[in-house]
């Protein structure tokens, strides 16, 4: 370590620096505390002397611009004339962002894909690609006489269906500003123009959530999951709403362990109908 010695504003007393402080021998005085770092502030492990590339925030797929946009912000110090004309170069730098109707349709779909995926706590990387299946829609001209809201809820429906994450149609619908009619309407386009890897969601990704909609105690869920995986195994589970067969073990699993449930609020948690759920059951007890 390089010990350097200087003189002490305050006696003339002999000052050793060692590491960050620079201390006086005499009266004790602190002179320095905190070192200066000149390097730059990024950093880099190929090259230090080319390679200066600084960082900066992550590109995503969930602007229309990919976020490589800037932002004129707002000061209190501007006054009168500045401040006026510092409005106007805002105003002006926000309607240069989008140039066409293309792009406003895309910046409109994109907000309400980071809506609707906000409100169901649903991942970053189910937005950025529901965001992506919304630009390939956009480039097949898939959006002709359909609305934005059904497109932007219908793509993260399908991202869900074709990444195994269960959501029902009627729980998007209830977040987001599509109807049923017009999310379904858009699917359809999506799955038949696009030809979407999506298969049937397994019914025990509704399990853990619904036990837990119905404060269902733990052993009662692993016991739902068991019968899921029989269900599977004897082929009662094709052709049948999954959540109707989650919601259907659910109750054969409470009923084996005397926990009170009724099917009506089971099927309630599920949207289904106590038909759907009676159907299931009925087979699981044979």
């Amino acid at each position: 370590m390089s010990t350097t010695v200087t003189q002490c504003p305050e006696c003339n007393g002999s000052v050793k620096q060692q590491g960050v402080e620079s201390v006086c021998g005499s009266c004790g005085l602190v002179v320095g505390e905190d070192a200066i770092d000149p390097g730059p502030e990024w950093r880099s492990f190929e090259d230090d002397d080319t390679d200066r590339a600084r960082t900066g925030a992550p590109l995503t797929r969930s602007r229309h611009d990919r976020g490589l946009s800037t932002k004129i912000g707002r000061s209190t110090r501007l006054k009168g004339r500045k401040r006026r004309q510092f409005a106007r170069l805002r105003r002006e730098h926000n309607r240069a962002q989008i140039s066409s109707k293309r792009e406003r349709n895309k910046v409109y779909a994109f907000t309400e894909i980071r809506r609707i995926i906000s409100s169901m706590a649903l991942s970053d990387a189910i937005r950025d690609r529901a965001c992506v299946l919304f630009e390939s829609a956009q480039n097949e001209d898939l959006l002709q006489g359909r609305t934005l809201e059904g497109f932007a809820a219908a793509a993260i429906y399908a991202t869900c269906r074709t990444e195994g994450v269960a959501r029902t149609v009627d729980e998007l619908c209830t977040v987001a500003k599509a109807t049923q009619a017009e999310l379904r309407a858009a699917y359809d386009a999506l799955n038949r123009e696009l030809g979407l890897p999506t298969g049937p969601i397994d019914p025990r990704e509704y399990v853990p959530r619904f036990a837990t909609t119905l404060d269902l105690p733990t052993a009662v869920r692993q016991r739902a999951e068991q019968l899921v995986d029989e269900a599977q195994d004897r082929g009662l589970v094709s052709g049948r709403n999954p959540a109707g067969v989650a919601a259907a073990c659910l109750y054969t699993a409470a009923q084996e362990q005397d926990v009170a449930l009724t099917q009506a609020k089971a099927a309630e948690t599920a949207d289904v109908t106590p038909v759907t759920l009676r159907g299931t059951y009925t087979e699981l007890q044979e």
